[in-house]
């Protein structure tokens, strides 16, 4: 378990400020196997986990929507057979929080347990 998988969530409004440059690559380094994405003009982190098959991969989506529901933030999630993409930014602000690298880092350690 990570620092940031030890945090909760806080509630973010959409006058929240976005990480920044600096905070980017401080808290990118707690969670190395994320990837910042540029889509739509919005900066997301990504990840790909890798399974054996469906059910599997499934499982870990179900994990992961629990999680998520938990800490009130809400993930785009892509279950494949062998595969799940999971992209974690915050709507509201169109872009990054803090509480997307949490949200990342306690994906890891959903990935770790299973």
């Amino acid at each position: 378990m990570s620092d940031l998988s030890a945090q909760k969530c806080e509630a973010c409004r959409a006058d929240a400020p976005r990480v920044s440059d600096e905070e980017l690559a401080v808290l990118i380094k707690q969670i190395p196997d994320w990837v910042p994405e540029v889509r739509d003009g919005i900066m997301q982190l990504e990840r790909v986990f890798k399974f054996k098959n469906f059910k599997l991969a499934l499982e870990f989506t179900n994990k992961v929507g629990a999680m998520a529901e938990d800490e009130g933030h809400h993930p785009g999630l892509l279950t494949e057979w062998g595969k799940v993409t999971v992209t974690w930014w915050s709507h509201s602000i169109k872009g990054l929080h803090k509480n997307d690298f949490v949200c990342a880092a306690k994906t890891d350690d959903v990935f770790a347990a299973l």
